[in-house]
């Protein structure tokens, strides 16, 4: 589906097949000389396809658009190689661009499933159970980095680059301040919360990135913005309603996660296995092996906040992290 959301605007929808997400927005600009499209969705055959077609509906050419990536995660990542010519001009973060140059990342994924007690709930430390890295990207080539406040030129629209580090290491949202427009990404979503993780295994995380995404939430909130266009789902005109729903939710996760554990100590997955979901099964145990390892990421990302709060503690043994209360 294509929605043309003002003159050289257009959402085009692409299709995440067996997601709980549904689908990706893909934003494309128009411009007079170069145009540019703001995420692509998986490298799979369905999402390819969507693409390809809507790129004959609006009617453009790969030879002269540029690519924006808001971060790493491959339902936005995946098709850049794949949509990108020799003279695209790649767009995104740093730490992006490391993903999308090496096709190969995730290195800490199996300690990351022995630390968090995920190995011991019976999955393994095979990356193909993971949608991120099956559906990757080819390796990209000529990958700009975009710094906080760098101004990208397409058409009326003058995109600022607002790093808002949370969801994702180097997670960046485009404002306009003249159309007073958001683009996103994953860093506010209207009818469901982004997923929050630690990024590293939980051991050695050196990064409170729970802590990250309300500073960059703030960040936003000081914006002038009249409509905000998210990755997923519909469009918001009220942002700040939305920002203040998503810092609640969080400080909720927090005082449920403290009295989760209780007096006890447990590992980051036995904590998710008690946890509230928005998933339509009846038990942890049928939970998708996917789900389980993003719901323990949730779970970790809030202990680590915990943690770098002084409100628990951690100690590891055997290999796998346990965290009590201080």
């Amino acid at each position: 589906m294509i929605e043309n959301i003002r003159e050289n605007l257009f959402r085009i929808e692409i299709p995440l097949p067996q997601n709980p997400l549904k689908a990706l927005n893909s934003y494309f600009i128009q411009g007079s000389e170069r145009n540019l499209l703001i995420d692509t969705g998986f490298n799979r055959d369905e999402c390819r396809e969507a693409m390809d077609q809507a790129i004959k509906e609006i009617g453009f050419s790969l030879e002269n658009t540029d690519i924006f990536i808001t971060h790493i995660h491959s339902d936005h990542s995946g098709l850049a190689g794949y949509l990108a010519r020799p003279g695209t001009r790649v767009y995104t973060g740093e730490y992006t661009k490391q993903g999308l140059c090496d096709s190969n990342s995730m290195s800490y994924f199996g300690d990351l499933i022995k630390q968090s007690g995920l190995m011991e709930m019976g999955l393994g430390t095979d990356l193909s159970i993971h949608p991120g890295y099956r559906f990757r990207t080819i390796p990209v080539s000529n990958v700009t980095v975009v710094q906080d406040g760098d101004i990208i030129q397409v058409a009326d629209f003058s995109l600022q680059c607002i790093n808002t580090t949370g969801h994702a290491p180097d997670h960046m949202c485009l404002y306009d301040k003249s159309h007073k427009i958001l683009f996103s990404g994953d860093h506010i979503l209207g009818k469901i919360t982004p997923n929050n993780t630690i990024w590293g295994v939980p051991w050695n995380i050196k990064v409170d990135y729970l802590a990250e995404y309300f500073k960059s939430l703030d960040i936003i909130n000081n914006l002038d913005i009249e409509l905000t266009l998210p990755s997923h789902r519909g469009t918001l005109t009220n942002c700040y309603e939305r920002i203040e729903e998503l810092k609640k939710h969080h400080h909720n996760r927090l005082n449920n996660i403290m009295d989760i554990l209780g007096n006890e100590s447990m590992t980051g997955a036995e904590v998710a296995s008690k946890m509230k979901w928005d998933i339509n099964v009846k038990s942890w145990e049928q939970f998708p092996l996917a789900q389980k390892l993003f719901a323990a990421g949730e779970a970790l990302s809030h202990l680590t906040h915990l943690l770098f709060k002084g409100a628990v503690t951690n100690r590891l043994q055997n290999g796998v992290v346990y965290y009590q209360k201080a």
